[in-house]
């Protein structure tokens, strides 16, 4: 049987792998290309979404593809029918699926017994198509990203581990600081350490706000509570309360820094409606690449970036 590529963890590419696919989203953003007609994309989706949903599929309307959506409650995936046995008969059908699931290792079942590529298209640990949008967003707006300052503030979730890993594998210099309790994983910061070593820029892990975005060029926050968390949230928004992305702690940043927020946006907890608002924000920039990264990720997994006119 064929072994598909497929996208489960921002780690399984390299640094030359995504600017390439940075540099062929470009590309796609430039001029749509249908290099995949009569391709068929299945939306297997356990959680909710906006972004995600309407970005695919108007990712695979430009590459002049079909989308199918999957609705949790049709499929059932690992309760009404096994995961390796959804995996398989979806294979039958589609050329390309991406699932939006809880556990990574949901994710990593079901690739196991795909005959065809699989994406990844959020789940509790990683969120790589949303860290390739925003290091698209970034490169717009900075230009090469080598030696440019990321901070990131707020909990070490699934959006922060992709975007470090994904962010020092281009030289970047990248800052985090989470409250004692909600740092990234161990290996997520062993990657993202790496990674910055191996491409001359620069990962540091802090407890302290002001000193992860001392003199930072751009700033990313996300929410406090994620989806399933929810019981948690009271409890998260007192750890969290000296982690807001507020005008006090933007004015420790390079002057104009960009703001970042992959969204949903809590306004009032972890960003306040003047910074949100502000200028340098980039923060529906980042929505809008959601489409373009994403068509790169299908173009490239099923063959078709050869395709591309540059």
């Amino acid at each position: 049987m064929h072994t598909p590529r497929h996208l489960l963890s921002s780690a399984d590419l390299s640094s030359d792998e995504i600017a390439y696919l940075l540099d062929l989203a470009a590309a796609l953003k430039r001029r749509p290309q249908k290099v995949l007609a009569g391709k068929h994309l299945a939306l297997l989706f356990e959680k909710a979404s906006l972004r995600t949903r309407v970005s695919f599929e108007i990712a695979m309307d430009h590459l002049g593809a079909f989308t199918m959506y999957l609705d949790p409650r049709e499929v059932g995936l690992g309760e009404r029918e096994a995961i390796r046995d959804v995996s398989r008969v979806l294979a039958r059908y589609v050329d390309i699926v991406a699932v939006r699931t809880y556990g990574q290792s949901i994710i990593e079942e079901y690739a196991r017994f795909s005959s065809i590529p699989v994406i990844n298209a959020l789940t509790d640990e990683e969120h790589p198509c949303q860290a390739l949008a925003d290091l698209l967003t970034l490169r717009e707006h900075m230009g090469d990203l080598r030696g440019r300052s990321l901070a990131f503030v707020g909990d070490g979730n699934n959006v922060s581990t992709s975007l470090v890993i994904t962010a020092t594998a281009l030289g970047m210099d990248v800052r985090i600081a989470s409250p004692p309790g909600y740092q990234l994983p161990e290996w997520a910061v062993a990657e993202a350490s790496a990674r910055a070593a191996a491409s001359g820029g620069s990962f540091r892990a802090t407890t302290d706000p002001v000193d992860a975005v001392r003199g930072a060029e751009a700033l990313y926050t996300d929410v406090w509570t994620s989806m399933g968390q929810e019981r948690e949230a009271e409890r998260r928004k007192i750890d969290f309360a000296a982690y807001q992305l507020n005008a006090a702690l933007v004015a420790h940043a390079k002057p104009g820094a960009f703001i970042m927020h992959d969204l949903p946006a809590h306004r009032g907890e972890e960003i306040t409606d003047d910074v949100f608002e502000s200028p340098s924000s980039i923060i529906f920039d980042q929505a809008e690449n959601r489409v373009w990264a994403q068509a790169a990720v299908v173009a490239f997994l099923l063959g078709a970036d050869g395709q591309v006119e540059r």
